[in-house]
């Protein structure tokens, strides 16, 4: 088979792969699309991000969907040909974290496409794919694009969760990217009752307004726009802070109500943090990591017609022009999600 592997920044090959036959408990799977990640280009651009770097060569991609293939042992509940998303999430099950109901902080965590641990945990990127049942999901009535979008989609939802009750809440997104337009829909889902977003390109906020973002600005080209949200202690009740840049979310900060909640999702390394407002507003800083759980539950939402995130896929290109995706996914003026097919 063919896999997409990162060997250093910049270095990336369409190389072969030996296939794999499923156990007990798994299956076999046919890769269908992978959509390319901001961790996928921080591996493709830089060889890694913060602290994290490449020391081996690693299969990239987490978002994917793919076509049952085979069934091994004991699988049930699948049938060759039906399309399912691919949950990157494989907790262990048994360490502290796990039995305590935090599978996404597991100490034996294996994500796929992740150069955290060494040696590193192979990606999904790969024409086929043995997967366990019970990281199978199934897709049917989505597009196998749509079916890729479960990843992201279930970070964001799990980001929602974190923030708490979300209904009629005011909503600041810092940072139009995937995450950042997802979240828009995850906090309108859940309730809010007015979201504005901002981003330095005009594209990616289009396409924020278009999914339902009230109001957006170009802190680019308006620097102070959100500087009226600040009067009076602030306006807004929760930021989602999708860049992870120290800039954005100090502005942010600036513009949260006291009590107000912080959602760190960017991953950009170590931010100073404005910490006399987050005393003074008694404002609550929340990380959120991941996902497990609410992988399923995005898929549903997607199947029901709740959440569209068609309008988030710009691009689709075939696996032998993999490398064009990255280049694509790289430019914030002309893409959002570009996607790779891999059959």
């Amino acid at each position: 088979m063919r896999a997409i592997v990162i060997h250093a920044a910049r270095d990336l090959r369409i190389e072969d792969r030996p296939d794999e036959s499923p156990g007990p408990g798994q299956i076999g799977l046919r890769l269908a699309t992978g959509g390319v990640c901001g961790s996928d280009l921080h591996y493709y651009n830089h060889g890694g991000f913060g602290a994290v770097r490449l020391r081996e060569p690693m299969i990239l991609g987490h978002e994917v969907s793919a076509y049952v293939e085979t069934l091994g042992p004991g699988v049930t509940g699948f049938t060759p040909g039906q399309l399912v998303a691919v949950s990157p999430s494989r907790p262990c099950g048994g360490c502290k974290f796990c039995l305590e109901g935090l599978p996404n902080q597991c100490l034996n965590m294996r994500f796929y496409g992740s150069a955290m641990p060494f040696p590193h945990i192979q990606g999904a990127f790969r024409e086929s794919l043995v997967a366990d049942a019970s990281q199978c999901v199934d897709a049917t009535g989505l597009t196998a694009g749509e079916a890729a979008m479960a990843e992201p989609l279930a970070v964001t939802l799990h980001a929602t969760t974190r923030a708490g009750g979300m209904l009629g809440k005011r909503v600041l997104v810092t940072g139009c990217g995937p995450i950042g337009v997802l979240s828009i829909l995850a906090a309108r889902r859940a309730g809010a009752a007015e979201i504005v977003a901002t981003d330095l390109s005009d594209f990616t906020l289009g396409l924020a307004a278009k999914v339902g973002a009230d109001r957006v600005i170009n802190t680019g080209t308006d620097p102070d726009a959100l500087a009226a949200y600040s009067a009076d202690k602030g306006y807004f009740d929760v930021l989602y802070e999708c860049t992870g840049v120290a800039a954005a979310l100090a502005g942010g900060i600036a513009a949260l109500r006291p009590r107000g909640v912080i959602l760190q999702l960017g991953l950009g390394g170590d931010m100073s943090l404005p910490m006399m407002a987050i005393t003074a507003k008694e404002l609550e800083l929340r990380g959120s990591f991941r996902f497990h759980p609410e992988f399923a539950v995005g898929v549903g939402l997607m199947q029901r017609g709740l959440i569209d995130v068609r309008p988030l896929i710009t691009q689709t290109v075939p696996l032998d022009q993999a490398e064009s995706a990255f280049r694509l996914a790289s430019d914030r003026s002309q893409a959002m999600k570009a996607q790779i097919v891999f059959s």
